[in-house]
């Protein structure tokens, strides 16, 4: 796989993988893994919060008087 980046990008890759000590590939590698996570995990809350206000929608209506 080639990964296409404008200067901006690459420089921005390079002070990644230099704060971390590690090659560009793998910051790359790690940043994808990381986005990955934070976007399900965000995903994950919000159906679970859903979740929660639809179960005790009624509870948190009187809650609220």
């Amino acid at each position: 796989m080639t990964l296409r980046l404008t200067d901006e990008q690459d420089r921005a890759l390079t002070l990644l993988a230099e704060a971390d000590g590690i090659s560009k590939q793998e910051a790359a590698c790690r940043a994808i893994i990381d986005a990955v996570a934070r976007r399900t995990h965000d995903a994950r809350v919000r159906d679970l919060s859903t979740q929660g206000r639809s179960r005790y929608a009624e509870l948190l209506d009187r809650l609220s008087r």
